[in-house]
């Protein structure tokens, strides 16, 4: 499974949505960015594979960042990619 978060202006928390397949994610994760890339801010509707009732939309211009992680049963709890220095 392979989550796609999307951290917004003024919001602590991100928003999350999960997709099976790799090459899904990555189009996700290219949508948005060339979403964010344009002049105009575009509304982005997005659906989640794992909880299909789950939908979200967001306007591009209120996106800070996006980043693609992908989850297996070995995740330790910590956000892939970001590095805690623990005691």
């Amino acid at each position: 499974m392979y989550t796609i978060d999307i951290l917004l202006k003024y919001s602590p928390m991100p928003i999350s949505v999960q997709r099976k397949e790799q090459e899904d994610a990555k189009a996700v994760f290219q949508g948005i960015l060339e979403a964010m890339k344009r002049d105009h801010p575009e509304l982005i509707h997005l659906t989640c594979d794992k909880q299909p009732e789950k939908e979200v939309a967001v306007f591009s211009d209120q996106i800070n960042a996006v980043v693609i992680s992908e989850k297996s049963a070995t995740t330790s709890g910590r956000t892939p990619g970001f590095f805690s220095n623990e005691g």
